[in-house]
């Protein structure tokens, strides 16, 4: 018999063919051999098909992720159909499958399970351009430490507090949205924010922040620390 447990999480798919493959060794009285993709060999999965041991015990053979092997994973679809049909049972422990592959096995497996992980919602880094151009410094404070658990690089989130700058510097400079060459809403929305902002207040933040960016790149020191103080400062 033959089953299949794949997905995009990892560590479920493991232990969810692992407990399954304890299981069937308990119910049958069945020994378990792991097999990965350092221990195949070309036509060993011919040999396992009718394999039995000296006591008459059915065998359990788990294996690991073949697809990480060219040979392997071309052996295990070639013989998917004897492994379906075989007394013995056969776990195969993959990683996320797109539906072509994933037919080449479904209609000869007893199980067929998907373990997949749900994306996480991106960090919106935007929220932290808001408590920015608000001289929030305690929310933009947690929200970088937000930013930097949920993966966002330290270019990535220097980018977005540079265009909020820029974005109110232009405000600053022009009397309209037409003639900053921006959306109304988001224009009257910065011309409101200057009023937090003392005179050349902006401009010293912007180069302090542009220096965080270039010492970072530079070597001079660590871009996440500079980050930090920077907000800190700010």
């Amino acid at each position: 018999m033959l089953h299949l447990y794949y997905g995009n999480d990892t560590t479920t798919v493991r232990e969810r063919a692992f407990a399954a493959a304890d299981t069937l060794a308990e119910q049958e009285n069945a020994r378990i051999t792991r097999i990965e993709v350092s221990d195949f060999a070309p036509g060993m999965l011919a040999n396992l098909l009718g394999a039995a041991s000296l006591w008459g015990e059915r065998e359990i053979y788990v294996l690991d992720t073949p697809s990480e092997d060219a040979a392997f994973y071309a052996e295990v679809v070639n013989h998917a159909a004897a492994m379906g049909e075989s007394a013995n049972q056969f776990v195969i422990m993959e990683a996320a499958m797109l539906a072509p592959e994933r037919k080449k096995f479904e209609k000869y497996t007893t199980t067929l399970e998907e373990s997949k992980r749900e994306a996480a919602e991106r960090f919106d880094v935007f929220r932290m351009a808001e408590a920015l151009s608000k001289r929030d410094k305690k929310s933009l404070w947690v929200l970088l430490q937000e930013a930097k658990r949920a993966g966002l690089s330290a270019e990535e989130i220097v980018g977005t507090l540079w265009w909020q700058l820029k974005t109110l510097r232009l405000a600053a400079l022009t009397k309209s949205a037409e003639e900053a060459g921006m959306k109304s809403f988001p224009y009257d929305k910065a011309k409101r924010a200057l009023s937090l902002f003392k005179p050349g207040e902006l401009e010293v933040t912007s180069a302090n922040l542009l220096r965080v960016y270039h010492d970072g790149h530079g070597g001079v020191r660590d871009i996440d620390e500079g980050l930090e103080e920077w907000v800190l400062r700010g």
